[in-house]
């Protein structure tokens, strides 16, 4: 009997912590809830919104500069992929034509493509991909859109249409070129055979890259070699201008296939493009870092 009074104690002392705990919190927030709530008008007061927008502009001024150096890097992976694709074109040509380089601007031999593409004038080459189809490096990829770099944004319009210019790259304008007689004077070999990259070496001498939207015309880069024999950096020019599209750099390939982004260092390499106007030649541009860069990369010594 004394068990049985002790348990039903027990369940009594339960039911009631039970209760207590079941019913008493409701009546509570029923009994807050049935509080008028001054001021309460349902929704943001100015001064929550004025900071929430500019909790947002913050965020947005965080977030934006990053985002738009992740576009850059990433349409920079591609301009190098595409110039990769038609480095390896221009390799294969080497293969099935003896060794002997693609020829460029030589009137004798004809050109690697064709086309004169102008920034202040709609012509036609601006637009004219039957060139890029007739380059002799078109079989060996057939793929029109490694012919431009994503983040060059020139157009040209044809009866008030707006086209995409169809090409940004040149090749380097000491390859397999037509030598003038004046040339004949300069110490600086015009290389026609892959077998001549000695110094510099294939690894080191570049072949193609992407020039300025505001520069670009035929397929021809000129590196302007004055002041590298004499060892006098005050004699530097540049005559062709590269592209820097991506955060200040360009895509350069080279002769062994690979593909460099390289930084360029000299504002005077990098002016603010011209929109519809076509960029001069620069000239005279003493101890230019990137100068030095391009010479050392271009071509050597012409033999005796």
């Amino acid at each position: 009997m004394y068990s049985s009074g002790k348990n039903r104690a027990s369940r009594l002392n339960l039911e009631l912590i039970l209760g207590i705990f079941f019913t008493v919190p409701p009546l509570i927030m029923i009994s807050k809830r049935s509080r008028p709530r001054p001021y309460s008008s349902g929704g943001f007061t100015l001064i929550e919104l004025l900071v929430v927008i500019a909790i947002i502009a913050i965020l947005a001024g965080m977030l934006l500069p990053a985002l738009s150096r992740a576009k850059s890097k990433a349409q920079g992976v591609v301009c190098a992929s595409n110039l990769k694709q038609m480095q390896l074109s221009w390799n294969l040509y080497l293969d099935d034509n003896g060794d002997k380089v693609p020829p460029n601007e030589n009137p004798r031999q004809g050109t690697w493509v064709r086309g004169w593409l102008d920034n202040a004038v709609a012509v036609t080459d601006n637009t004219n991909v039957v060139h890029l189809r007739n380059s002799l490096l078109w079989k060996y990829h057939e793929t029109l859109g490694i012919w431009r770099c994503p983040s060059d944004r020139s157009v040209s319009i044809h009866r008030g249409v707006t086209y995409p210019r169809v090409r940004s790259i040149s090749m380097n304008a000491w390859l397999n070129r037509l030598d003038p007689p004046s040339s004949l004077l300069m110490p600086y070999r015009v290389i026609e055979r892959l077998s001549q990259m000695t110094d510099p070496s294939p690894s080191k001498t570049w072949i193609l890259m992407d020039e300025r939207e505001d520069r670009i015309n035929n397929g021809y880069f000129y590196v302007d070699m004055t002041g590298l024999k004499e060892k006098n950096p005050a004699l530097y020019q540049l005559a062709d201008m590269p592209a820097s599209y991506h955060g200040g750099s360009g895509s350069i390939s080279f002769a062994d296939g690979h593909v460099e982004l390289k930084k360029w260092l000299d504002p005077r390499t990098k002016p603010p493009l011209l929109k519809g106007k076509n960029l001069g030649l620069i000239g005279a541009t003493p101890n230019n870092p990137d100068v030095a860069w391009l010479q050392e990369r271009t071509t050597g010594a012409r033999e005796e």
